[in-house]
């Protein structure tokens, strides 16, 4: 039996031209037109056009400044690599990638996987940390793409699963590294830790999304790991409506902190994109070093084996037809529809 997985993304343009990010911003706008209220579908399309249009001059900038984002490489990269771990583990499996707003779409990947004839779908977000606009509606947008090819196949799906220990660590080592490199004492009182998480309206968090609550475990479990003892969490706003976003915004805690150097781990990110290259190393850095302090920003291990290797874990309990409850996986309290398993349920009260 064939598995298909589907690894599922963000996505970002492949060329920083107006073509491309149009489109792509207005996808994303459209995705999220309910934050401004219910509106016609017409008037919401126009609204995420006029959006995208006052957006996408900048963002180009930004794509330009960096070279293009590497970001669609690098998934493709990833999708190759959890394949070759479970290959290597026995399982007859054939590896997708799915963007939500981007080029190959999640409808690409649900198209290409029906071609080849697979006999089940697991679906695997990339977020490696469960967001409504995101790890959601991604799984959100699979089904949909699967009863729009009229395809009557088994769907898996996995949402949350950043407390998998394998990657706590790995992030963890990865920052340790980067700091011995760098000749960095990351408890020293003159050196600042930062988790830099990327933002959410707060219109979600009211609505029940516990991404807040994902992102303090998190740090917190991670600054353990690293035997930091101070730590600050910062939020990277997207604030192209007049809505509240998380606080506080990173930019205003790195500036603001008391230290002569800030170390920021990306910890919402598991690509190098426009967030991290152009966000944190250019206009962070900017802020930073205009107020006197030196910036540290930790690469974003997205090509650690260790990743391929958790995630090939998340995806082997469908592969293999056990009990995915055997291997921690309940049933997700984020996903809009039923069926969804992840790692950050809690378990029965009965148990």
């Amino acid at each position: 039996m064939t598995t298909g997985v589907i690894l599922l993304n963000f996505g970002e343009p492949s060329e920083p031209t107006r073509e491309e990010v149009v489109p792509y911003l207005e996808r994303i706008f459209y995705n999220n037109r309910f934050l401004e209220g219910d509106m016609p579908e017409a008037q919401a399309r126009e609204r995420s056009r006029e959006l995208a249009e006052k957006r996408a001059p900048s963002l180009i900038e930004e794509y330009e400044d960096i070279g293009g984002s590497p970001l669609n490489p690098q998934a493709k990269a990833q999708v190759d690599a959890v394949v070759d771990v479970l290959t290597e583990r026995g399982f007859d499996v054939t590896g997708y990638l799915g963007t939500q707003f981007s080029e190959p779409t999640i409808a690409d990947a649900v198209a290409a996987a029906k071609a080849d004839g697979v006999d089940r779908l697991v679906g695997l977000p990339i977020y490696p940390l469960c967001g409504p606009s995101t790890t959601v509606d991604a799984l959100a947008d699979l089904n949909g793409a699967v009863a729009d090819a009229d395809w009557d196949v088994p769907v898996e799906r996995v949402s949350g699963w950043h407390r998998h220990p394998a990657y706590t660590r790995l992030r963890a080592d990865n920052v340790r590294a980067y700091a011995e490199r760098e000749g960095l004492d990351l408890d020293d009182d003159d050196t600042a830790v930062l988790f830099s998480a990327h933002g959410t309206p707060t219109h979600y968090l009211e609505e029940g999304s516990r991404y807040d609550v994902y992102v303090d475990e998190f740090t917190t479990a991670l600054a353990h790991l690293l035997g930091v003892s101070e730590y600050t969490v910062g939020y990277q706003n997207h604030e192209n409506r007049d809505i509240p976003w998380t606080e506080p915004e990173t930019e205003d805690v790195a500036v603001e902190i008391d230290a002569e150097r800030v170390v920021v781990e990306p910890v919402s990110f598991m690509h190098e994109q426009s967030e991290t290259l152009s966000e944190l190393d250019i206009e962070l850095r900017e802020e930073v070093e205009e107020a006197g302090k030196e910036l540290y920003r930790v690469p974003v291990p997205h090509d650690d084996p260790r990743f391929a290797e958790l995630l090939a874990d998340l995806v082997e309990p469908f592969a293999a037809d056990v009990d995915p409850e055997y291997y921690q996986l309940r049933e997700c309290q984020c996903a809009a529809e039923e069926g969804a398993m992840c790692l950050n349920a809690p378990r029965a009260e009965s148990e």
